[in-house]
């Protein structure tokens, strides 16, 4: 753009620079200010969109022992929970003679086993949450659910796995979503009626004394 004569100039604003530097300059109605501004157009950086996900072959399995292991393993400390009875024992406590839990009749050895076995389903789950993620990658699944997602928690790795895969393999791979639902729901429940019981019988002994 070229200086306009000021029969004819336009109104103050912003125009492109009539030197060509692509950036925008200020005329005030009369000449060129030298003031400038961000370009008329900015190029962005060409994006690269992510490649949908291929669908697999129906004959392609979806599940295998690495994913119903993983589902399956919250269930080896719901069964130590079951046979584990400890027998609590009350203490007094301070000048008011207050009743109290012993700690010592809490953490006991198959206490402190219930614990480890449970940091080692943890660990399990990462592994084998790691070779469930090869097995689909190999199988053919494109960017398969992360296997790093289990160390947030068992549940968030089978439901995103889960879902990529009934992605790629439509009316197919949402059954460990159900087991896992279910898994959850009986540990809850089975785990409220254990604590239920050891506080009666805890209610009980409190009476007795």
């Amino acid at each position: 753009m070229t200086v306009p004569p000021n029969a004819s100039a336009p109104g103050p604003g912003w125009y492109p620079d009539p030197a060509g530097s692509g950036r925008l300059q200020w005329w005030n109605g009369s000449a060129w200010t030298g003031q400038f501004n961000a370009p008329q157009f900015q190029a962005t950086a060409p994006r690269h969109p992510v490649a949908p996900r291929r669908r697999i072959s129906d004959r392609t399995p979806v599940y295998n022992a690495y994913i119903w292991t993983i589902v399956a393993l919250p269930l080896v400390p719901l069964i130590l929970l079951m046979f584990w009875n400890p027998v609590l024992r009350l203490r007094t406590v301070g000048p008011r003679q207050i009743q109290t839990i012993d700690p010592a009749s809490i953490f006991t050895a198959p206490y402190f086993l219930f614990i480890a076995i449970s940091f080692v389903a943890y660990g399990v789950s990462a592994l084998l949450a790691y070779l469930d993620w090869d097995r689909l990658r190999k199988d053919g699944v494109v960017r398969p659910f992360h296997w790093a997602w289990v160390f947030l928690s068992r549940e968030v790795y089978v439901i995103g796995r889960s879902v990529i895969v009934h992605e790629v393999a439509p009316r197919r791979g949402l059954a460990p979503v159900w087991v896992t639902i279910s898994v959850v729901l009986l540990t809850a429940v089975l785990t409220g009626l254990k604590m239920s019981a050891i506080v009666a019988t805890l209610a009980n002994q409190a009476v007795t004394v």
